[in-house]
């Protein structure tokens, strides 16, 4: 059906990760791996800190919200993803589509700023921490919580009520293997200068709003190991931070590369690929890397197996 010069359309086609029919199976195949181990990591770690007692503080309140920020988020793309595999035809209607993105974008957001949250919480614990009771008490670290919510639900409610107020006329193909921003924008036939703008502000502010507080932590984090005289304490100081920092770096500097980087159609593959790991594979890092690397979780771990075990 038309409306003069615009064809109305009733749901979006995903190009997906691969027109080749060949790779479908194998594709199909890693990704239920990635994306199981992603759900059992993250339910995991929520569990363990959730019984273990030890675990009850600021520290792991924090990175429990992280690990179900990363279940919701990958869920919202995997599951649609996988079932696409195996689809001739990758349809995702108008709602489901909304709802996709807003609720990949809602999570997404939350975790940046959960991030800096919980460098704010490291800095507290080593620069003060005869004052980290009282300065991360467990009303101000709700507060926190809540804040970071707020603000990535409302954040992807903007993006997503303007961009579908557009039009999309030409063509209903979206060049991605889900909902995302940049690739709807790109299809819509409507000038798309207040979104682009808008999505660039809002960006930019909460990437501000993570990076800046992540960076100011470290550099008062730094300053006050480097004064340590003990290089026991220095060890272990290097130690509660090596966690937070790698997931960081990885989560941080992929969405700084995939939304501040110049725009070009040849790239689009490029995105793809950004997009799997920042999106599919960075949720099942995050579990591994703070499994790996905490001592209090590797302690924990081995307790509940050791409660576990049959006798």
């Amino acid at each position: 059906m038309g409306t003069g010069n615009c064809t109305v359309f009733t749901e979006f086609m995903l190009s997906g990760l691969s027109s080749r029919q060949d790779v479908q199976c194998g594709l199909f195949v890693l990704f239920l791996l990635v994306y199981g181990i992603t759900v059992i990591a993250n339910v995991g770690m929520i569990l363990l800190i959730r019984v273990d007692s030890r675990l009850h503080t600021p520290m792991y309140f924090f990175l429990s919200n992280l690990s179900f920020c990363d279940l919701c988020s990958s869920t919202s793309v995997s599951i649609k993803m996988l079932a696409d595999f195996f689809s001739e035809h990758k349809k995702i209607s108008y709602p489901l589509c909304a709802i996709q993105m807003y609720f990949w974008g809602s999570f997404t957001d939350t975790e940046c700023l959960m991030l800096a949250v919980m460098a704010y919480d490291r800095y507290v614990a080593i620069c003060n921490p005869l004052l980290y009771t009282v300065v991360v008490s467990r009303r101000i670290c709700t507060q926190l919580v809540s804040v970071a919510y707020m603000t990535g639900f409302v954040d992807t409610a903007i993006h997503t009520c303007l961009i579908f107020q557009l039009s999309f006329c030409s063509s209903n193909v979206i060049n991605h293997f889900f909902c995302d921003i940049p690739p709807l924008l790109a299809l819509s036939s409507s000038d798309t200068t207040i979104n682009e703008l808008l999505l660039l502000t809002l960006a930019s502010i909460i990437l501000a709003c993570s990076i800046f507080p992540i960076l100011l932590s470290y550099s008062c984090i730094l300053t006050t190991i480097l004064r340590m005289k003990s290089a026991e304490g220095r060890r272990k100081a290097f130690s509660t931070c090596a966690s937070h920092l790698t997931a960081v770096v990885i989560f941080v500097g992929t969405l700084v590369y995939m939304y501040f980087k110049p725009s070009s159609s040849d790239s689009m593959e490029q995105d793809k690929m950004a997009s799997v790991f920042y999106s599919i594979v960075i949720p099942m890092l995050n579990p591994l890397i703070y499994s790996l690397r905490n001592k209090d979780v590797k302690d924990a771990l081995k307790k509940q197996s050791a409660l576990v075990k049959p006798r």
